[in-house]
């Protein structure tokens, strides 16, 4: 880019009246402004550059004026950032959340230990948050147990505030619901509280457990993580080869799928053919109208309770507290993006973030 520099104006060697030097000082003013601007008209599609830092001052009492930036110069950077963070994912990061927790057995008691902590959690490359966890975990280790099954929880509270568990979707008698002051007292700093229940009949389905002390916040902060309980007589719809739970949050940790934000997140990878089960989760604040690319999914079931007529979608909206259940059949090879379609939990002019993953099927 070309510019033009303007020469100073001579000052004559004697030394004027202050109404001379007034008059002279306006016209030059002028004249330059306008030399000015007709320097800058055949670029008038660049962008000025962000102001400068008192580092970049070359002296004097003025700063020199910023650098232009060409839009094409800019478009280029925006396309650089996008093009990173596609090709980072899915990223490395310290820590992984709702990994199967399998249970201790007393009997025919399926025994689970959980314990609330506080710790250092990367979402994303570099980035560190304050997590309120179970085990360690953000989404907490996923639960699976059976239509039937007796459960044992016990729960350890290593916080500095009271807590309690609630399952979340599991109609359990009224002691074992986990709401302070309502069913039980908190499990203070310090204490246990153990939760001891069989499962019930006809209550199979993707179910959540999660804080409901102070929820707004720990909840936010992590505590939650996924429960399922399995049919004893599954349908031939709810047959697949890859089962994968996709827990969402928006709370203080950002938007998040399993406790991580892209490029973290991680992948669903299936080989072509073959049928994959995603299990939604919304354990945010917000709606998550979550959207797959290239294949359809077919809603098999709401909050776990099967669907009496299976229908299909591309974007499937899920608010706070839902469950949705579909079954994707894979048979459009490649590598599909898959996003909650409120953009500005996905995309910036930085690249994506946030709520955003991929479905890969292999050939």
């Amino acid at each position: 880019m070309s510019t033009t520099t303007l020469s100073p104006i001579e000052v004559p060697p004697q030394v004027p009246s202050r109404r001379a030097f007034l008059r002279t000082g306006a016209l030059s003013a002028l004249a330059a402004g306008t030399l000015v601007a007709c320097a800058k008209a055949p670029e008038a599609q660049t962008v000025k550059a962000t102001a400068p830092s008192d580092s970049d001052h070359g002296g004097g009492t003025m700063a020199p004026h910023p650098a232009a930036v060409t839009a094409t110069a800019k478009a280029e950077e925006m396309d650089r950032l996008h093009e990173a963070g596609i090709k980072a994912f899915p990223a490395k990061t310290e820590g992984k959340g709702n990994v199967l927790f399998e249970p201790r057995m007393e009997g025919n008691v399926k025994c689970y230990d959980l314990e609330c902590s506080v710790l250092q959690w990367e979402t994303e490359p570099g980035k560190r948050v304050t997590a309120w966890a179970y085990n360690g975990q953000v989404p907490g280790p996923q639960i699976r147990v059976k239509e039937g099954d007796r459960v044992r929880v016990k729960v350890t509270n290593r916080l500095e505030e009271s807590t309690a568990v609630h399952f979340h979707g599991l109609e359990l008698p009224n002691d074992q619901d986990g709401v302070p002051f309502i069913t039980q007292p908190p499990i203070k700093p310090g204490e246990t509280f153990t939760y001891d229940f069989t499962v019930p009949m006809g209550n199979h389905g993707s179910h959540m457990y999660h804080s409901h002390h102070n929820a707004a916040k720990q909840v936010g902060l992590g505590l939650l993580g996924a429960i399922i309980v399995a049919p004893r007589r599954p349908a031939a719809i709810e047959r697949c080869d890859v089962d994968h739970v996709m827990i969402l949050n928006d709370g203080m940790h950002g938007y998040t799928l399993n406790g991580k934000g892209f490029p973290a997140t991680e992948p669903i990878v299936a080989k072509l053919g073959q049928k994959v089960r995603i299990r939604f989760m919304n354990e945010g604040m917000m709606i998550h109208p979550m959207h797959l690319h290239g294949m359809h999914m077919t809603v098999i079931a709401k909050d776990g309770w099967m669907q009496p007529a299976p229908w299909k979608c591309d974007t499937l909206n899920v608010a706070p507290g839902e469950r949705w259940d579909v079954i994707v059949n894979c048979n459009n090879p490649g590598t599909w993006a898959f996003h909650c379609h409120i953009l500005p939990h996905a995309e910036s002019d930085h690249g994506m973030f946030g709520m955003v993953t991929a479905l890969v099927v292999q050939k």
